[in-house]
Order: structure tokens, then C-alpha cells, then sequence
């Protein structure tokens, strides 16, 4: 909160309310050697020198133009977002374990984990996870715990999956007996390569399918679901929420949907905050309900009839559970979850698809002024998203960094995770960008080959 308006005299009658003589004597239980400092912490700052140091701090951040994309995206976020989210009442609040405690809070959950179902056309959210990437391995664990009719613990991981998100998964699984098998993507279109779907595959807990895929390309997510189901499989989507206002709803793929959805929910008004804190997303089928990990809120009606929200199937490893619980995530990523509930509702449906058909239309009007200049070229052909992959003619590292002496970050270099793409960089550009940002770029990159 940016100010505090207590008096003296308001904290003088707040102590002797509670009986003390002074804000120290709260601290009593503190042993006096622990009051004395900190070695390495400096002494407290007045108001007038805190601003200009982060203000300072906050400088260093550059002013780049941003077009990397890969999982973190530069979208705009009204003003009145932050500015409710930052109040007290929910700046400092947490979901409590005593729920009349914070009806509000709590109904601000509801409603997202509300909005979130109806965005992905699923039954039931949980009410946040710690990022994306750990929302997948959880998702792993929970498709094996889920599918009844497997006794596997193998995965379909297809390659187009963001690869921070494969490696966190793997992190979270990998000493559970818990496997990724990989499957090829296309190097025509950069979606999920038919061929490398096994023809008997045999017990297969889930096939992950991310939607848009990590190239921004657009996969056949009715067939590839209708293949999973077929062979007694899960199915687990990754899902770019900005996306799911303008395609397919995870829940309508197929003949019978997906089973869980999870993702990044930094694209509803989270800014960039060089890397965080982000939130995950995770929704379910309802019959899947009780393998859902995390928090979640419920409504229901107190004994006047009126309506009130409380924390429901509590299955954690804090209560009665311990090392059965479904996930170790002990909480949930309340404030930034509290800025898209709001993003949302300021937004609308109508609000989420315009910011996804522009940032579209946007990505393509990048990629034909990129790809007008020689040697650059798609790498893939296909229907895309707000990300695509173009090949340089020149080493990506060497056309970065001469981007960013001009004040653009022009994409995310591939070759660490797909080598074989070459001289690769994948670019995105959301609504945010303008003409002139774009004409920035095409002639910035021209200057840098040429």
C-alpha cells in the first residue's frame, strides 16, 4: 500500500487497546541480540531516498521493444488492474484455513476459478498454481493417478512442448517412476508428426498436447484427442489462455475433450517483472475432481440461506493426507491470480478475443515484413497463433545481439533446444505492438544483414 495514515495518537490509543506501552514491547519474545541488526542489511530509508533508489534500481530495467515471446508475453494491462489488486484488502490478504475469516478473498477465487472453466470449457479449476511449468509435472502426476483404466506410467511428451516446461516436468516426475516418451515433430508444419504416433502403443497413461505448440503452430488437437481416448489414454492439454478466447476450448476437442488443462496464466494481466512471479492454471473434468491438486474454493450456503465460500476437499499434505496428498503445493499464487480475476472482468469475452486477434494479426504482419528481407525465411508452413519460427541467414546469437544494441529484443534463439532448425529465432508480437514498432524492426534487422 503506498501509505499508511496512522497518527501518532492512533497508535498511541491502538497500544493502549492491547495494553502495551510502546510498538517494541510486540517484539519482546525477539532475544536483544537479534534486535541489534543485520550484518549486510543497510539502515532504513526515508521516504524522499527510497524513491530515488528504485527509482535508480528500477532504470536499470531497459526500455527495449519486446518481441520474444516463448512463454512470457509483453500484452497491455489497464491501469485499473494493478491499481485494485495493489490495494490492502488484497495486496496483503491470504487464502485463510479459516474461511469466514475472508469471504471476499474467497469469492474473488470463485470467480476466477469461475472464468477459467468457462475459458477453457472445463468443469472445475483449482485456484492457481506456482507457475506453468510446475502446473504440467503436477498435471503428469495427476493423469496417472486419474486414469483408472492404466496401470502405465508412461507419457507422450510431444517435442513441440516448451522446453522449460519439459524439464520442470521432469524434475517433478522423474523420481516417481513417471517417463516422457518424446514424440518427432513435422518439419513441414512444426506441429506433432502423424508418423510418430505408435500404432500399438500400448498402456499409455496421457499424451500432452500443447495448443498453440511452442512455435506458435497450430496442432490438430480433434484428432490427435479422439487418438489418445482410443487408446485408453488421458489427454493433457498445455494451452496459451489468450489463445483459448479465439480457438477451440480444450473441452470441445474431440468427441469428448480434454481430461486436464493447465498453462500460463501470465498473459491475463501479469506483467513481464523480468521472469515473475507468474501463476499456473489448471482445470479438470468433474470426475477427475478429487485428483485435482491444489487449493479450491466452493460456494455455498450458510445457515440464513445466504451464500458463502469456503476451501473444499482439502486432500493436502498439511492436513490429513500427508504423503498421500495429491500435490505438495501448499499455496497458491493469490495476488497474481486476484490481477487476472480482474483483467477478465474488465476485459469480457469480446475484451480476450480482440487482444488475441490483434496480437495475431500483429505476428503476421511481422513476419511478412521479416520475411520480405533476403535470406529470411518460416521455417514451417501452417496456420500459427502469435509466435513463429524464422530462419537467418546469419548466426541468430550475433543478429540478437546486434538487435538489442538497437534497442530490440527481436525473439528467442532455438538452436540450444532444437539444433537442428539452424540459425532459428522465434518472434511473437502481441497487441501492444504498433506499425512503427514493426517497421522498427524490419529495418533494424535489414541494417544488421546487410
Amino acid at each position: 500500500m503506498p501509505f499508511i495514515p496512522h497518527t501518532q495518537q492512533d497508535i498511541d490509543q491502538m497500544l493502549s487497546v492491547i495494553g502495551v506501552d510502546s510498538i517494541d514491547a510486540l517484539f519482546d519474545e525477539i532475544p536483544g541480540e537479534l534486535q541489534t541488526g543485520i550484518d549486510g542489511v543497510p539502515e532504513g530509508l526515508g521516504e524522499m531516498a527510497v524513491t530515488r533508489l528504485m527509482e535508480e534500481r528500477a532504470a536499470r530495467d531497459p526500455r527495449d521493444l519486446c518481441f520474444i515471446g516463448a512463454g512470457a508475453y509483453d500484452h497491455h494491462i489497464p491501469a485499473a488492474v494493478w491499481q485494485i489488486t495493489t490495494r490492502g484488502e488484497y495486496y496483503s490478504a491470504y487464502t485463510p484455513y479459516q474461511a469466514e475469516a475472508s469471504q471476499g478473498n474467497l469469492q474473488l477465487i470463485y470467480e476466477y476459478q469461475t472464468m477459467m472453466a468457462g475459458l477453457t470449457g472445463m468443469e472445475v479449476s483449482n485456484a492457481s498454481m506456482y507457475d506453468g511449468a510446475s502446473a504440467l509435472g503436477e498435471a503428469a502426476l495427476m493423469a496417472v493417478r486419474a486414469n483408472r483404466r492404466s496401470r502405465s506410467r508412461r507419457i507422450l511428451m510431444p517435442t513441440t512442448v516448451n522446453p522449460l516446461y519439459r524439464r520442470t516436468a521432469e524434475v517433478i516426475v522423474g523420481n516417481q517412476g513417471i517417463t516422457f516418451e518424446p514424440l518427432d515433430y513435422d518439419p513441414a508444419t512444426g506441429t506433432i508428426d502423424s508418423g510418430s504416433l505408435p500404432t500399438d502403443p500400448g498402456d499409455v497413461a496421457a499424451l500432452v498436447i500443447p495448443q498453440p505448440n511452442f512455435f506458435g503452430a497450430l496442432e490438430d488437437v480433434d484428432a490427435l484427442t479422439d487418438w489418445a481416448h482410443d487408446q485408453g489414454a488421458l489427454v493433457i492439454a498445455v494451452v496459451n489462455p489468450t489463445a483459448m478466447a479465439v480457438l477451440s476450448a480444450p473441452g470441445s476437442w474431440g468427441a469428448e475433450g480434454a481430461d486436464i488443462v493447465c498453462g500460463e496464466g501470465q498473459p491475463l494481466g501479469i506483467p513481464l517483472s523480468s521472469g515473475g512471479p507468474y501463476y499456473g492454471f489448471m482445470c479438470c473434468r468433474k470426475s477427475h475432481l478429487r485428483q485435482l491438486p491444489g487449493r479450491l474454493v466452493a460456494r455455498a450456503v450458510d445457515a440464513d440461506g445466504r451464500d458463502g465460500y469456503t476451501l473444499t476437499l482439502q486432500a493436502r499434505e498439511q492436513h490429513i493426507r500427508r504423503s498421500k496428498a495429491t500435490s505438495n503445493i501448499c499455496t497458491n499464487q493469490g495476488l497474481m491470480v486476484t490481477a487476472s480475476t480482474i483483467y477478465m472482468a474488465l476485459l469480457g469475452a469480446d475484451g480476450l478475443a480482440a487482444v488475441a486477434g490483434r496480437s495475431h494479426a500483429n505476428t503476421r504482419a511481422l513476419v511478412e515484413k521479416l520475411t520480405a528481407l533476403p535470406g529470411v525465411e518460416r521455417a514451417f508452413g501452417g496456420a500459427y497463433f502469435h509466435e513463429a519460427v524464422l530462419r537467418l541467414p546469419r548466426p541468430a546469437g550475433e543478429v540478437l545481439e546486434a538487435l538489442a544494441e538497437r534497442g530490440i529484443l527481436g525473439g528467442c534463439r532455438l538452436a540450444g533446444d532444437y539444433p537442428e532448425l539452424g540459425e532459428a529465432l522465434l518472434v511473437s508480437a502481441t497487441e501492444r505492438r504498433t506499425g512503427a514498432d514493426l517497421d522498427r524492426y524490419a529495418a533494424a534487422l535489414a541494417e544488421v544483414l546487410a
